[in-house]
């Protein structure tokens, strides 16, 4: 077993938001708002990482790399931009960079879009983890539940194993899990050596494996080919590999965390930071406008130049269906 310590920042920008439209568009997905302390997602995600890695990999796609790059301009720091053809999901995107990485380089895997906080916590659950992937174990970080949320996966443990990983449920499950005691929500952070991940995707998913070698081994400068990327199965990195491996570890994470997957988490984000609210706690985002709610509790009123939302604080999940709508009639707003 080889000790390294030698850590990779892999970055994942591909998400799109479609949860948090009307702010978010495929044309400045919200990990580039600066809604966050007048910083970007991504900016906060870079700075976070920045003394623990020795390298950072950016992985994005043709819409976005632009605006990584000026962000990434700001440091002082070199990186490797892969640029995907066609969004081929997570495991495909960590396979990318962990070909472009030494074997024994520990990659620090994180998405470009969470706010967490508690710098101090957050670096002892990182450095936990860099120990457990030195043994060669695929590490995740779990959150523990604060409510039923079904917005995200739950990883059922004992101690630090994983038993099984679950995808998002409806409200009864979520409710059990967080009775359980047991469960974490997916925090969608990891930490492997480069090698160890290679090794487990070729034996859990070969066809994903080598298509995806394929593909990186005819980049060019960091741009993937679209015809061989279509090629790669789209599958998430948790179904691929960490749904499936026997060396699954799981790390405790008592830092803040959000993934602001939704408007509720947002409102939630935001009011903790003191943003306005009324006594009915209705919120407003976008604008400074006078803005009035009469008989209305817990809503959200999001404004931008071409559209405007209103909605209960609860149903903030079915922003998608809507971005769907949108989706269906190829729509402009997007």
């Amino acid at each position: 077993m080889v000790i390294s310590d030698s850590i990779t920042h892999v970055v994942l920008t591909g998400g799109i938001g479609s949860r948090l439209w009307p702010l978010s568009r495929k044309s400045q997905p919200k990990q580039y708002l600066e809604l966050f302390d007048g910083v970007s997602l991504f900016e906060k995600t870079i700075a976070r990482n920045e003394s623990f890695s020795n390298k950072t990999i950016v992985v994005g796609n043709i819409e976005n790399y632009k605006m990584s790059n000026i962000i990434m301009s700001k440091f002082n720091k070199p990186y490797t931009h892969i640029i995907e053809a066609v969004p081929r999901n997570t495991a495909a995107a960590i396979a990318f960079a962990a070909f472009a990485s030494n074997p024994n380089d520990i990659l620090l895997v994180t998405p470009s879009d969470h706010v967490i906080e508690d710098g101090d916590l957050y670096d002892t659950a990182l450095k936990k983890a860099i120990v457990l992937a030195n043994q060669d174990y695929l590490v995740t970080f779990g959150i523990k539940p604060t409510k039923p949320e079904t917005g995200y996966g739950y990883i059922e443990f004992e101690d630090d194993s994983v038993i099984a990983c679950h995808e998002k449920p409806n409200l009864e499950p979520a409710t059990v899990y967080l009775e359980s005691e047991n469960y974490f929500w997916n925090s969608g952070l990891f930490c492997f050596k480069s090698e160890k991940f290679l090794a487990e995707l070729e034996k859990q998913e070969p066809e994903v494996y080598l298509a995806a070698k394929l593909a990186w081994e005819a980049n060019n400068k960091g741009f993937l080919d679209y015809e061989l990327s279509l090629k790669i199965p789209s599958i998430s990195v948790d179904y691929a590999v960490m749904e499936r491996s026997k060396d699954i570890k799981v790390v405790s994470a008592h830092f803040d965390w959000s993934d602001l997957g939704s408007f509720e988490s947002v409102y939630d984000y935001l009011v903790q930071k003191g943003h306005p609210i009324d006594t009915n706690r209705n919120i407003v985002i976008g604008t400074s406008k006078h803005t009035t709610f009469v008989g209305v509790k817990n809503c959200i009123l999001i404004y931008t130049d071409d559209a405007l939302m209103v909605l209960q604080k609860e149903n903030s999940q079915e922003v998608k269906q809507v971005y769907q709508q949108l989706e269906s009639i190829a729509s402009p707003l997007l």
